[in-house]
């Protein structure tokens, strides 16, 4: 990274004769390169573009007197990001400092004198989310100062950037819901402000948050509904936390939504109105929904929408009416002149690219391609990484014992899905039962190698599905490996037939009814006799066995 020395001249050269800072961005936007080349119509009237072929779409809401409204929703999602240090100071950046006014220094609390230092690890991590949501990284970016006055704002001004973001022009696809891509315009860097505390009175501010690096996320104005508004912010969510930039906590303000809903007539865009810091998914929907949901009525009841930001009240589940919303111009951006542009060259972009791990959807489709998993499972495993990260190890013993067992040809595809079947179905179901009944601090002490074993004992038949769950619960609370809790606890599975049989034999003497109801033919004695066998042998004779062996002993006694 290279400081141009005159931003002056950046200007010059970026910006048409009598053209605003915002014209200026939106021509650039306008000229980015399509993300996904090769899809014919990459934008539908100015909206999103689809992957699948079938035109996902939201039906308009049609009021008492005929007219139809088409929602339109835009997001706009501040990030805190994950860094040591504050975004222009040497300053702790500690969102779980409880003390108040501790992590601050002269350059955080605006000072006369102070200057600013760019903290390049923030800058890394935003280049590195543009990259994952399929943005430009232009060559020349700069900061600007947001000014405006508002108590937890100790400089009187914000440092931001505004018309030449880090990254523009990029995407998120919800695979999930509809096969939708959503645009996002871009993802600038800025610093955070300080907490406003209020109690009985008056109000105190902890200025411990000010200077936090901050990244800011805005989509276009794509999305259809609260739901799709609400599945954005999740896998959102989920990137981040694969990309290591930020924890995302929404509980924890480090990853804040701003939703900006308008209602109008289809091919039109309506008055936006925007809702302030929405800290929970279900606020996301909730508050989208009932905004949606309101303007329909202004609407419908003749009367304008008026243009204004709003605040969520959860308990009541309305929005209130906080301001009336200011204009860009109202901030009075200028460029930062305490510090310079900054220059990206294409060697620093692909070496931050090259750190790129995979992200959720790409796991996905993984998944489903080499486990052949459906789409529930394979949103569980990328939703929660950690058990993902734990099922692929298994699933990699597996493959490697499938391999071992036949060594002169290659395991068939589908004997192998049935293996990673068989794990999956265990991990989503009886393991993860025992983890949400454990203690939250619990040791977990099955390991990947000692699962597949247990895996490949209930595929080769030599324990019960019975058995199994007192074997993975034996696993669960003991660490012990599952052939040797068989052995000492005797559960293996009953599978030779002279052994089936005995026990068979004896259950015909103590159930002379079922037999006799069995040879006038009725089936469902069967079952009966089918379930004493088991009962017998306490779950371990092999259900196969137990079929075979019972039937051909009736038979005989027909």
């Amino acid at each position: 990274m290279n400081p141009v020395r005159s931003s002056k001249k950046i200007l010059r050269n970026t910006r048409k004769k009598d053209e605003t800072p915002l014209e200026s961005s939106r021509r650039k936007s306008r000229r980015a390169k399509p993300v996904f080349a090769g899809l014919k119509n990459d934008f539908l009237t100015g909206r999103a573009d689809f992957v699948s072929d079938k035109l996902h779409q939201i039906a308009p809401k049609e009021t008492s007197n005929g007219v139809k409204y088409q929602p339109t929703v835009g997001l706009e999602v501040h990030v805190e990001l994950k860094t040591a240090s504050k975004m222009f100071c040497s300053c702790s950046n500690d969102p779980d400092e409880k003390r108040p006014n501790v992590n601050v220094c002269p350059v955080c609390m605006g000072h006369p004198g102070t200057l600013p230092v760019i903290n390049a690890e923030a800058l890394r991590k935003t280049i590195k989310t543009g990259l994952a949501l399929n943005c430009e990284i232009p060559e020349i970016t700069k900061f600007d100062r947001k000014n405006y006055f508002y108590p937890d704002l100790p400089k009187g001004y914000q440092i931001s950037q505004y018309d030449q973001p880090l990254c523009v022009g990029g995407s998120l696809l919800l695979g999930n819901l509809v096969s939708k891509k959503i645009r996002i315009r871009r993802v600038h860097l800025e610093e955070d402000t300080g907490r406003l505390l209020h109690e009985k009175g008056h109000s105190l501010v902890d200025f411990n948050r000010a200077g936090f690096p901050l990244m800011e996320l805005v989509t276009e104005p794509d999305l259809d509904s609260a739901k799709e508004a609400r599945a954005f912010a999740e896998e959102l969510q989920l990137i981040l936390r694969y990309l290591g930039v930020s924890d995302a906590n929404m509980e924890k303000g480090q990853m804040r939504v701003e939703a900006n809903v308008s209602l109008a007539r289809e091919g039109k865009l309506g008055t936006k109105v925007e809702i302030k810091n929405l800290n929970s998914f279900r606020a996301v929907e909730k508050a989208t929904d009932y905004e949606i949901s309101r303007q329909s009525k202004v609407l419908t009841s003749g009367k304008k929408v008026i243009q204004e930001t709003k605040g969520w009240q959860a308990q009541k589940e309305v929005t209130v009416s906080q301001r009336e919303k200011e204009e860009a111009h109202d901030y009075r951006y200028f460029p930062e002149p305490d510090l310079p542009p900054l220059r990206f060259t294409s060697e620093k972009i692909d070496e931050i690219r090259a750190e790129l791990p995979e992200l959720p959807q790409q796991r996905r489709a993984r998944f489903q391609a080499e486990y052949g998993l459906t789409f529930k499972e394979v949103a569980l495993f990328a939703q929660n990484k950690a058990l993902g990260d734990y099922y692929e190890k298994a699933a990699s013993e597996l493959r490697n014992w499938a391999k071992e067992i036949d060594a002169q040809k290659e395991v068939s595809q589908e004997e192998f899905f049935k293996l990673a079947k068989l794990c999956s179905n265990y991990i989503i179901t009886d393991l993860q039962g025992l983890l949400k009944g454990a203690s939250v601090d619990a040791d977990f002490r099955i390991t990947p190698e000692n699962f597949a074993e247990f895996v490949i004992l209930i595929y080769r038949g030599q324990i019960s599905s019975k058995t199994a769950k007192l074997v993975l619960e034996e696993m669960f609370f003991t660490g012990a490996d599952p052939t040797h809790i068989i052995e000492e606890k005797g559960l293996a599975q009953i599978t030779d037939a002279a052994e089936v049989e005995k026990i068979v034999k004896e259950v015909i003497l103590q159930n002379p009814k079922g037999v006799e109801d069995f040879r006038k033919g009725k089936e469902a004695s069967f079952q009966f006799l089918v379930g004493k066998v088991m009962s017998a042998s306490k779950g371990r004779a092999s259900p196969e066995a137990v079929h075979r062996v019972l039937r051909a002993t009736l038979t005989k006694l027909k």
